[in-house]
């Protein structure tokens, strides 16, 4: 059985965009940005999205999701200084987790250079238990299916 390659992912699919800037330290010795700084790119876009539209207070609130899976598929090089749009969508939510995609693009790009995944697992703070997505942030992510 053979698997199917993965292709870039149009920009029609995503619903909601943010803007970043690549950094100087963000090239690596082959003058792209390195494979492991998109991840950070997709952590800063999703946190910015939990943050100001799911009101999420890091460091204060009671159930928090957790990275317990991520991947990313490499199509084409991004070289600083770039401006980077990034697409953000929830591509399963279930109680207790969700899956997030990002496709990263150059303005004028059609088809992302990058495509990530990670799921969020949700847990209590406190006890370290799985925990049920809370209500208002379900209805935040909701927006993104």
């Amino acid at each position: 059985m053979s698997e199917q390659r993965p292709v870039p992912a149009p920009r029609s699919i995503f619903n909601l965009f943010y803007d970043l800037s690549t950094r100087w330290a963000d090239n690596d010795m082959y003058g792209h940005v390195n494979n492991v700084v998109f991840y950070a790119y997709f952590d800063t876009v999703v946190n910015r999205y939990l943050i100001e539209e799911g009101g999420m207070r890091p460091g204060v609130d009671p159930v928090v999701g957790y990275v317990v899976s991520s991947s990313a598929n490499y199509f084409a090089s991004i070289a600083h200084p770039a401006e980077i749009v990034c697409g953000l969508r929830v591509v399963r939510l279930g109680a207790k987790s969700c899956t997030w995609e990002i496709g990263v693009f150059l303005e004028n790009d059609e088809e992302s250079r990058v495509t990530g995944r990670f799921t969020h697992a949700f847990v209590d703070t406190t006890t370290g238990a799985s925990a049920e997505i809370p209500e208002p942030l379900r209805r935040v992510l909701q927006k993104l299916t």
